[in-house]
Order: structure tokens, then C-alpha cells, then sequence
């Protein structure tokens, strides 16, 4: 059964190149080692809600976007030994070095199976 890792983050919008950056390296090991899909999308259409919305849960501040993304693996077991590949690879070590172009704090992030597909 398909497995997905999502995740959304607050993007400062004058980092956003340098994230994207950041998720085409990151994107390529996970494909490489067996990730069958890497997105990441910027909000487009995500208001401020009045008990819970995308830009509250990241607490979004002034000058930052929504970033939503996912990894879609073939099953939770095939991620857990992916990700385990990916945490080895040495080009792993460089992706979260440095300047982080984001508040790794108020990531949100989680595992999911499949419910419906139509």
C-alpha cells in the first residue's frame, strides 16, 4: 500500500530560491534510493484561518511562505528502509548544514497510508 511523509514548513520568501535549492538536492538521494515521488509546492491560495489553517500551524510571520511537500514511497516498510539509506548517504550531511533558508522548528511533518484513491 502507497506511504506518504508530509510536510509543511514557513519559508522566509528571500530564502525561497535558495530552499528550493536546498529540496532538489535533498529530492535527488531520496529518489536515488528508492523514493518513488519528491514534491514540494508554494501556497497559492492559503488564508489565515480562524481556529486552524496552513499558516497557522507553521506560525507564519511576516515576508515567509507555506511550503507543503511529500515523499511517496510503494509502503511504510519501504520508506523506513529508504529513509535509513538516505540518514547513510553522505550527501545527506551537507543537505541540513549550514544556514538552514528555514525555521526547522516549525516544520511539520508525518506519515501517512492511503485511504482513498480515485
Amino acid at each position: 500500500m502507497p506511504y506518504v511523509d508530509g510536510f509543511v514548513v514557513a519559508v522566509p520568501k528571500k530564502k525561497l530560491k535558495a530552499y528550493a535549492q536546498l529540496s532538489k538536492k535533498a529530492g535527488k538521494v531520496w529518489r536515488e534510493h528508492g523514493a518513488l515521488d519528491y514534491r514540494e509546492w508554494v501556497a497559492d491560495d492559503v488564508k489565515p484561518g480562524k481556529l486552524t489553517s496552513f499558516p497557522q500551524s507553521v506560525k507564519l510571520k511576516a515576508g515567509e511562505t507555506v511550503v507543503f511537500a511529500w515523499i511517496t514511497y510503494k509502503s511504510r516498510a519501504q520508506r523506513d528502509k529508504i529513509n535509513a539509506k538516505v540518514m547513510a548517504d553522505p550527501r545527506s550531511d551537507s543537505i541540513g548544514k549550514g544556514d538552514m533558508p528555514f525555521d526547522v522548528k516549525r516544520m511539520i511533518y508525518g506519515g501517512f497510508t492511503s485511504l482513498v484513491k480515485v
